[in-house]
């Protein structure tokens, strides 16, 4: 007895049910390795590990280190607005070396400005002292370059006269190769300004 042949579209219907299962399945399995890929590297990016002295895996939260960083703006512009800004006729020169390793050619832009404008000569001429009493500054670590916003006050004393101001500056912070000593926390100033300065009391 012979067997009689299967339909043909019969069969194609049932190899073409199987491939798109097959296809299905894959793209499935693709799309599950994808998402579990993107979560292991979320993990990843959000958590430091380190080794116990027991042997144990401890996660460190980049919280802290962007905590870290914070700090470090912070102090980088203190040290930097402190040799800009705190200056007398005594230490201006050393003062203003220091600072110009902070920052990048908008610092040494304003530096020369302030030169020619003979700011740095009323100092020395009459023995002006130009003393910062403090800083605070805003940083924005979202995205690097980090953007800051900082209001020194400081006082200059004219030997009878303390006259004090506020000063607004701003610019971006980016990151560059350590340098010790003239730039411990690798860190750079640009595209700095000083936005506005106000007389916030008349000395007597």
């Amino acid at each position: 007895m012979k067997t009689p042949y299967k339909n043909i579209y019969t069969i194609l219907q049932q190899n073409r049910l199987i491939v798109l299962t097959v296809v299905i399945g894959a793209v499935l399995t693709s799309i599950v390795s994808i998402l579990m890929v993107v979560k292991l590297h979320k993990e990843t990016v959000n958590n430091a590990f380190v080794v116990n002295t027991d042997g144990s895996v401890i996660p460190l939260q980049l919280v802290s280190q962007h905590e870290n960083l914070e700090v470090e703006l912070l102090a980088h512009l203190e040290l930097f607005h402190t040799y800009f800004y705190h200056i007398d006729a005594s230490n201006y020169e050393k003062h203003l070396e220091k600072a110009l390793w902070l920052g990048d050619s908008s610092v040494d832009a304003l530096y020369q400005q302030k030169k020619a404008d003979g700011v740095y000569n009323r100092i020395l001429q009459y023995s002006l002292i130009q003393k910062v009493l403090r800083i605070d500054s805003k940083i924005d670590i979202t995205q690097e370059p980090y953007r800051f916003e900082s209001t020194t006050i400081f006082e200059i004393n004219r030997g009878s006269i303390t006259d004090t101001y506020e000063l607004t500056t701003s610019g971006n912070i980016m990151h560059v190769d350590r340098n010790f000593p003239n730039n411990t926390h690798g860190l750079l100033i640009t595209n700095f300004f000083e936005n506005k300065l106000k007389k916030i009391s008349n000395g007597e």
